[in-house]
């Protein structure tokens, strides 16, 4: 699914333009500020432009600005979904109706609804938790989890706002390979500040600073010839010897 970006937020100096192709992972790198999460919050439907258009496989998301004609879908009817820091679990609900609840929200049975939700907590290697509420898991297992529930929505886009920001360090290496086996083939905006998530997970990466796109490219090509310095202190000391599969990307 091709999505087209193009937003202009005043307030926040934002005012970037780019696309994602079908099947890509695109990294969104950038300070604290650079407007990364707001790119992700305008997708989403979130945070309202003051100018611009998106438009994903053809279908416009909103269009907006003098002579425009004004228009804006609601969050729950663009497509998209999105796996934020926190996992964001509904407490009341147990692990297989948490997943469950997306396609449940899209005129499934719930009957249906639970098989899709059980086929991607096994995808995610927790259905063994199924039964659980969330306040009874790991911040890991409870990641595992949102991913599994955002995935089960069948969304066209996915949205990841540093979703690994929130996990202990030990979690870190099994969410990063959960994520690199189940986004293939998917479209996908991932904001992060670790180089590694970028080279395992994304073929191409942006460069915000101060709301304005400043490097773009494949992922291992910017990496390699950094041309800010938020860039090359980034990836200061990175092996990039190693391919996206190996130990430096993917562990």
């Amino acid at each position: 699914m091709t999505f087209e970006l193009a937003a202009v937020v005043a307030r926040r100096g934002l005012d970037v333009s780019f696309a994602v192709a079908p099947g890509e992972t695109v990294a969104l790198l950038g300070s604290n500020g650079a407007g990364k999460s707001s790119v992700v919050e305008i997708s989403a439907g979130l945070l309202r432009p003051d100018a611009g258009r998106a438009s994903l496989d053809g279908r416009v998301l909103f269009d907006l600005g003098p002579g425009r004609p004004g228009v804006w879908l609601p969050p729950h009817a663009r497509g998209t979904a999105l796996l934020a820091q926190e996992p964001l679990l509904f407490p009341h609900l147990s692990v297989r109706d948490n997943v469950a609840f997306g396609p449940r929200s899209a005129g499934e049975s719930r009957a249906r609804s639970r098989e899709v939700a059980d086929e991607w907590l096994a995808a995610a290697e927790v259905a063994d938790l199924a039964d659980r509420r969330p306040t009874a898991l790991s911040g890991g297992q409870a990641q595992r989890v949102a991913v599994a529930r955002a995935l089960a929505a069948d969304p066209r886009l996915l949205l990841l706002d540093e979703p690994m920001t929130a996990l202990d360090v030990a979690a870190v290496p099994a969410q990063r390979r959960l994520l690199h086996r189940v986004l293939a083939g998917r479209s996908v905006i991932l904001v992060t500040h670790d180089p590694l998530d970028a080279l395992a997970l994304a073929s191409r990466v942006i460069v915000l600073d101060r709301g304005r796109i400043v490097e773009e490219g494949l992922t291992r090509a910017v990496f390699a010839q950094p041309q800010t310095e938020f860039t090359r202190a980034l990836t200061f000391g990175l092996d990039l010897s190693v391919g996206p599969a190996g130990p430096a990307a993917a562990t």
